[in-house]
């Protein structure tokens, strides 16, 4: 049957569904659905670490490879600096830009580079808000226990404390720095409900928050005139004899040399994992989202943690081909948009956390309850017409004009019809091993934002990946800034990846890839 037929059947159920009684779940009953249908819980998908600092430990192949992967850096390489600074910031998203301006804020000398253009990252696709407690309502305490039971319970209590009780003044710090929330008629900051979240504390720039936020930092990134190296991808990092990081090396990839930093302190703020498409996920990840960071940080020695654990976006786009894997953004389900199947029913409780979103979604499509395109994918229907429907004409343009912009496009208009909607690997919930100010287990090596792990335990809360940035970003980069006063510049070696090697040859790894591999490999040579 036609897409465009099979539309049909969520018009004509919209009414029965109003009245529908959703499934709860207890909490055995969660557990038993996120088991058997979570990507997280294929077991052919993963093996352990052969050696490093998590040895034995379980992940996805694809990360295996890349912790393991050979450094593309020679052993004797020239180390003559090219540039000398206090903190070096590796990554220009949202957690590079914020550790970049409070470094220097603090008078560090600081040059931030990033692989691509200053803001190309996962942060300007960050659709449906920051999680902040702001309202008479709420509380940075309920903040902090709906996160630790979105997380599973495995969340870092420490770090999740301190970035609840910091929301408030990180939403003012952005605020001053001119970025546009949304407002109710009296003036006030507008919030919203996010799916795992007890009470409304979503700020929201319509359905582009991550984008607006960006502008503004990338904005003020300039004005400052913090030095800036674009197309410079790090490679690798330095460390003196002792093990500590004092610089890293780039690639321009202009012109393709190697270009050595030496710094007092580095903020690794490389983001997340997407590109490496875990387990054939498609991915809403922007084109650099390769786990740089991790490959680099555990060459170094660093720990880390919850590597076996992913997020799957519930509604990544499943139809039109060309938006495969694109973010139909929570903000929609937050409105009161239904998931259907191929019935015309809801199945989930669209608010319910994103692991189970998710696994309810891939249940249905597995059992026969889909719906089939073309080409052969599947996936079920987000009924977002029903804003219009339910609260006037107009509604999802107005809240949501960059989603119908991208739709319309490819001829869809969704404020007429359903979209077909299907988990895209969103996040990486595990990360580097780091303290409260994003300090890691490796002298002067600091981490920010996805790159990180333990915040966010086994699954995140929509809406805390943008305010984790901020809040990081502020601490590693304030107090990078302030160890740096305090420091010599080190030795600048490659002793840490002379002992990788040695490592590696130890336990029979090689010949295998390079890494990082900075951009997916979707152009194979011959």
């Amino acid at each position: 049957m036609d897409i465009h037929e099979l539309q049909k059947i969520v018009h004509k159920t919209r009414d029965s569904r109003r009245t529908q009684t959703l499934p709860k779940y207890s909490p055995a009953e969660r557990d038993t659905l996120i088991k058997k249908y979570h990507p997280d819980h294929r077991e052919s998908a993963y093996r352990p670490i052969k050696f490093g600092a998590n040895a034995g430990e379980l992940t996805v192949r694809e990360l295996a490879a890349l912790l393991e992967g050979e450094s593309p850096v020679p052993d004797d390489l020239d180390l003559t600096p090219a540039h000398t600074v206090d903190v070096l910031v590796i990554g220009g998203g949202g957690a590079g830009c914020a550790a970049a301006l409070h470094a220097y804020a603090q008078g560090a000398k600081v040059l931030l580079a990033t692989k691509l253009r200053l803001g190309d990252s996962n942060t300007v696709m960050a659709q449906g808000g920051i999680q902040v407690a702001i309202t008479n309502e709420d509380s940075p305490i309920q903040h902090f226990l709906d996160t630790l039971k979105g997380g599973h319970m495995k969340n870092d209590h420490e770090l999740l404390k301190v970035m609840v009780e910091e929301g408030p003044s990180v939403a003012k710090w952005l605020l001053d720095l001119g970025v546009l929330f949304d407002r109710d008629s009296d003036g006030n900051l507008h919030v919203k409900k996010g799916g795992g979240s007890s009470k409304p504390r979503l700020l929201t720039c319509s359905d582009y928050t991550g984008l607006e936020i960006m502008r503004v930092l990338k904005d003020e990134v300039l004005n400052q005139k913090i030095q800036l190296l674009e197309f410079s991808a790090a490679v690798e990092l330095l460390s003196d004899r002792g093990g500590a990081c004092t610089g890293a090396v780039l690639r321009d990839l202009d012109n393709k040399r190697l270009v050595v930093v030496a710094a007092k302190t580095v903020i690794l703020a490389t983001g997340g994992i997407g590109r490496l498409h875990i387990q054939g996920f498609p991915t809403s990840n922007h084109y650099g989202a390769t786990g740089d960071g991790l490959a680099m940080a555990y060459r170094m020695g660093a720990k880390l943690l919850q590597v076996d654990t992913f997020q799957y976006h519930p509604t990544g786009a499943a139809y039109p081909e060309q938006l495969i894997g694109a973010l139909v953004t929570e903000g929609i389900r937050s409105e009161g948009g239904h998931l259907v199947n191929a019935r015309g029913e809801r199945f989930v409780n669209e608010l319910d956390t994103r692991d189970v979103v998710s696994s309810s979604i891939i249940r249905e499509c597995e059992e026969g309850r889909g719906i089939r395109t073309m080409t052969g994918r599947t996936g079920v229907w987000l009924d977002t017409p029903l804003l219009d429907v339910e609260q006037g004409p107009g509604t999802v343009e107005k809240h949501f004009p960059a989603m119908v912009r991208q739709y319309k496009r490819y001829g869809i208009d969704i404020t007429k019809d359903p979209v077909l909607t299907y988990p895209t690997l969103h996040y990486q919930n595990g990360g580097v091993q780091i303290d409260v100010n994003g300090k890691s287990g490796v002298r002067n090596l600091f981490v920010a934002g996805e790159t990180s792990g333990g915040l966010h335990g086994r699954n995140r809360l929509m809406g805390n990946s943008l305010l984790d940035l901020m809040v990081f970003g502020r601490r590693s980069g304030t107090t990078a800034a302030a160890q740096a006063k305090s420091i010599p510049q080190g030795e600048l070696t490659l002793e840490h990846v002379k002992r990788f090697r040695a490592d590696a040859r130890a336990h029979g790894v090689s010949g295998g890839i390079t890494s990082p591999m900075l951009f997916p490999a979707y152009a194979k040579k011959e």
